[in-house]
């Protein structure tokens, strides 16, 4: 049983090098909490993306956003509550979100 929980797929296993650089999360404990992550990627490997974006916290009615940024491209710090989380000036290869009921999109920010 151990090695059963120890041995499941997680962020490590994909491909990309993914890092994580900047989080923010509401304070909110009582109701809906807000998750954004501002992630680094070596390559626009859109279907690992995604997977990486499944793995990462949920809860119930919660929103939790991914954006992803190229490596070695400039990165935003933190993140701010809000429609705009950073600067005009950071630009992401793409956006995963999983709404308050579950639903995901993905979105290829190259392709807009």
């Amino acid at each position: 049983m151990v090695y059963n929980a120890t041995s499941q797929p997680g962020v490590q296993d994909l491909k990309g090098n993914f890092k994580e650089v900047a989080l923010y999360r509401n304070e909110n404990n009582t109701g809906p909490i807000k998750r954004m992550y501002a992630v680094t990627v070596d390559d626009t490997l859109w279907s690992e993306m995604k997977q990486y974006g499944d793995f990462m916290p949920h809860t119930k009615y919660g929103t939790t956003t991914v954006y992803f940024f190229k490596t070695g491209s400039a990165v935003p710090a933190e993140l701010q509550p809000g429609e705009k989380p950073f600067d005009n000036t950071f630009q992401p290869l793409a956006k995963y979100e999983k709404d308050g009921m579950g639903e995901v999109s993905f979105q290829n920010l190259l392709e807009k």
